[in-house]
């Protein structure tokens, strides 16, 4: 008996915890082709505070933003550009396009 209401205790309050839990952080991921022969650091604004991406001189490549949203604001010379999750974007001239 003490069997049996330990395991319907256990089921009771631990499925429906995993169930019905979700992960606190999302990201920004994109994928980036930089024209530019040279490599780029820019400040991004997400989650209310400002973090830093960099993106690698003349090659395609990928680049994650670690905060708890789907969006982001990246700060480049040519102004301000919001990103999305799995966006795909193109740099050239220390700007940004997304495609």
């Amino acid at each position: 008996m003490k069997k049996a209401l330990l395991l319907v205790t256990l089921f009771s309050v631990t499925i429906p915890t995993v169930l019905l839990s979700s992960p606190s952080l999302a990201s920004v991921y994109m994928k980036y082709y930089n024209k530019d022969s040279n490599k780029h650091v820019m400040k991004v604004q997400m989650d209310g505070s400002t973090k830093e991406v960099t993106f690698n001189g003349s090659t395609t490549g990928a680049a994650t933003i670690q905060g708890s949203g789907k969006n982001a604001v990246i700060e480049t010379s040519c102004g301000k550009v919001e990103v999305k999750d799995d966006s795909k974007i193109e740099i050239k001239d220390g700007c940004i396009k997304v495609l």
